[in-house]
């Protein structure tokens, strides 16, 4: 029996439609086997090198021009290693000879290993093993310097040996160090990647069939999303040979390419239901379908890719992946909906339902801009009111690099390091650390007569030759090593370098270089997003007073994202029902992350409500009546596209990476925020008080508006009743319109 879906398309009176969108529509849907292929292909080879992905990634990418990141470089220099693990020898006393013997015939046979530089225990001589042992006497350290350019294999192979310790006279060993942590990174990302992907997926497609009253247009979102899955694991796998990917970068960039792909396959298959409920047959559905709503995924994928622009003003390696990275997911994600959505649809649009009638003028949407605009001006000031007091929490913000926080609890990397820390202090990480390009004798001077006379310096723990030209000095700073206090203090180091040439590290010092490259960069990053936005809703609607109103509009919302995440992340509100642990800050780069994600999404969705109204009001329809109209019209997709990405988001969210869980959260919440309060109120309220002064533009600009000004409404010519399409009238009344 012939598939009806391989039918010919309904006739269509006039010429097919024009554009190229359409054009791209017409070639998938003939050609849909090739296409379909086409992207099996990317699906299958992106999933067999997904895991090569974050294999090739990089735990915590470094900067050339950040002063912390170049004293590494100078101490890696002239001291190459690959890194160093760790065990934690505990529970038992350190003087227990049958301990004791077990530790010095691993540490013996570790020396011999492959790839190992040494290996240094408790039981040595000299002041280094006594500080390896705990002041309780109660456990001490193993550890292992691995050779630079060890292999993860002989990494592997050294953590092996440790571990095989455990048990050793009743003693319990942990094995972690900075190589054992920058491999569980890598794993935990990878898994909880996967397990947000397996969260999200099942539900969307929930969601998706009570959307849509059918398995088959419920599944092409589906289909759609995990596809642009595998192209964005490609994307980024190539990004990865050309540049360093930083661990944290994997998943950003896969929620967003999900969330994007979903949301441009509903409004395609939306489209798609509605054209065939208007009579057209499958191939004119699918053309008019890649005509319109094409043309909002289009107009979509640019605003969220402006946003994301303004990352590649930063010179942070983390900040320049993620940009490159999301720049290329988005184009992805719209070229699946471009593609392989027609295709999809070539195949299943006969088990597709049509709605049976047009979307009604009145209902939810309507009464509910009908209710605001009899209050336009007490709603917009409660409801700003209320964004910015949501915001409020994000000024007491603290920035933090949290180090092996990020992993769960239960990991053990982070485990041995909070040992360490705990009970260890001589060992671990000083909170400050100066490094200083001259011999021991100038450091040491350095170190008493400049730094530890310093106000905020509790005191020097060492100086320490790394060779014969590079020192570094452990500086002590009471209360937290990250706080305000120890801020200062690596201010008041790079004032004075006592005449050397000195770079200042370590975990303050790093907040220090991301807060001044944002300090310095922000602003450029900003105005590059706000100045694109504003030319492309100038460019769609004709107006300076929306795209304007539009910008303020959502940096409140965005406010209100930022404010939730201080609340939860650095208050520790929730924490326990999320399943973590405040570290009594944000990461470094998340609300950045955060504003450019979040700003791109939130303008997404106004782009798509703007257009309607404005294409409503340019039929003449009064501002209210197009507002009102606008609103009921898109409403419904608008929320359906918000909750799945909020469905997207929160999947991720349930992972146990704390920075992957930060941006979940605020994602989550912005969007949510944006769709009910914004969507739904302030921009119904706010343009109801303006009135017509909504579209008011300087002469010169309507000029230009009129000559380059872009618009989402394409005219469509009339279907005919050929080909198995219902004959409609010529003319339909306005109300039976449905926008896309």
């Amino acid at each position: 029996m012939r598939n009806p879906s391989s039918a010919a398309p309904a006739a269509v009176v006039g010429a097919v439609v024009g554009g190229r969108l359409a054009a791209i529509g017409r070639f998938c849907f003939r050609h849909r086997r090739w296409v379909l292929g086409f992207w099996a292909v990317v699906l299958v080879v992106g999933v067999l090198i997904g895991g090569r992905v974050f294999e090739g990634s990089v735990a915590g990418a470094s900067s050339a021009s950040a002063e912390a990141d170049r004293g590494a470089a100078v101490t890696a220099a002239v001291d190459p290693s690959e890194g160093t693990v760790t065990a934690v020898v505990d529970g038992k006393p350190v003087t227990d000879p049958v301990v004791r013997a077990a530790v010095e015939k691993a540490t013996a046979e570790i020396t011999g290993l492959p790839g190992v530089s040494s290996a240094l225990d408790a039981y040595g001589h000299g002041p280094a093993p006594a500080a390896l042992r705990a002041a309780d006497g109660t456990a001490s350290l193993l550890t292992v310097r691995m050779a630079d350019g060890a292999t993860t294999a002989q990494t592997d192979a050294v953590a092996s040996r440790l571990a095989a310790l455990d048990g050793a006279g009743g003693a319990h060993v942990t094995v972690g160090g900075d190589l054992v942590l920058q491999q569980e990174v890598k794993k935990q990302t990878e898994r909880d990647t996967r397990f947000g992907e397996m969260v999200t997926l099942p539900l969307t497609l929930v969601v998706m069939v009570l959307v849509f009253g059918g398995l088959a247009a419920a599944s092409l979102p589906v289909i759609g999303a995990v596809a642009s899955v595998g192209g964005a694991l490609l994307a980024m796998f190539g990004f990865s040979r050309i540049m360093d990917i930083d661990t944290s970068v994997l998943p950003i960039a896969t929620v967003l390419g999900l969330g994007l792909s979903i949301d441009y396959a509903l409004l395609m298959v939306n489209r798609f239901r509605e054209e065939r409920g208007h009579g057209a047959g499958i191939a004119a559905a699918v053309e008019r379908t890649a005509a319109t709503a094409g043309r909002t995924v289009a107009f979509s994928g640019l605003t969220v890719a402006v946003a994301l622009s303004g990352l590649f003003v930063f010179t942070s390696p983390v900040l320049g992946a993620v940009a490159a990275a999301g720049v290329s997911v988005v184009v992805i994600a719209v070229a699946a909906a471009l593609t392989l959505i027609p295709a999809l649809l070539g195949f299943a649009g006969s088990r597709i339902k049509a709605p049976t009638k047009p979307v009604s003028d009145e209902g939810f949407f309507s009464r509910t801009v009908r209710r605001v605009s009899k209050r336009a001006v007490p709603v917009s000031l409660a409801c700003v009111a209320l964004l910015m007091a949501a915001g409020a929490p994000f000024f007491h913000a603290q920035m933090r690099s949290s180090g092996a926080a990020v992993l769960p609890a239960s990991s053990a990397g982070r485990q041995v390091a909070e040992t360490i820390d705990q009970r260890f202090p001589q060992v671990a990480a000083a909170p400050i650390t100066v490094v200083v390009e001259g011999g021991a004798q100038a450091a040491q001077a350095y170190a008493d007569d400049v730094v530890a006379k310093l106000p905020g310096v509790s005191g020097v723990r060492a100086v320490t030759p790394v060779s014969d030209s590079v020192s570094t000095v452990d500086v002590l700073v009471p209360g937290d090593p990250q706080g305000g206090g120890a801020k200062q203090v690596v201010d008041e180091l790079r004032e004075h370098r006592g005449g050397l040439t000195t770079y200042v590290t370590g975990g303050a010092a790093s907040v220090v270089d991301f807060q001044d490259e944002l300090s310095s960069r922000g602003p450029w990053a900003l105005g590059l997003v706000a100045a694109g936005t504003l030319v492309l809703l100038f460019l769609m609607t004709g107006s300076v007073v929306m795209p304007v109103k539009a910008l303020l509009m959502n940096l409140l919302s965005l406010g209100a994202s930022l404010g939730a995440l201080t609340l939860v992340f650095q208050d520790g509100w929730f924490s326990g029902l999320l399943g973590f642990s405040p570290t009594g800050g944000l990461e470094t780069f998340i609300p950045v992350l955060v504003f450019a994600f979040a700003f791109g999404l939130s303008m997404d969705y106004e782009v798509f409500l703007l257009a309607r109204i404005k294409e409503l009001h340019a039929r003449g329809y009064g501002c209210r009546r197009a507002v009102e109209l606008g609103l009921q019209r898109s409403g419904r997709i608008i929320t359906s596209a918000a909750l799945l990405m909020v469905i997207v988001f929160a999947g991720f969210a349930a992972g146990d990476m704390l920075m992957v869980k930060q941006m979940g959260i605020a994602l989550a919440v912005a969007v949510a925020v944006d769709a009910t309060l914004v969507r739904s109120l302030l921009v119904p309220a706010a343009m109801t008080f303006f009135g017509e002064f909504n579209w008011w533009a300087p002469a010169p600009l309507r000029r230009l508006h009129r000559r380059f000004g872009l618009s989402e409404h394409v005219e469509l010519p009339e279907l005919g009743g050929e080909g198995g399409a219902a004959a409609i009238p010529a003319q339909r009344p306005a109300k039976d319109l449905v926008e896309v």
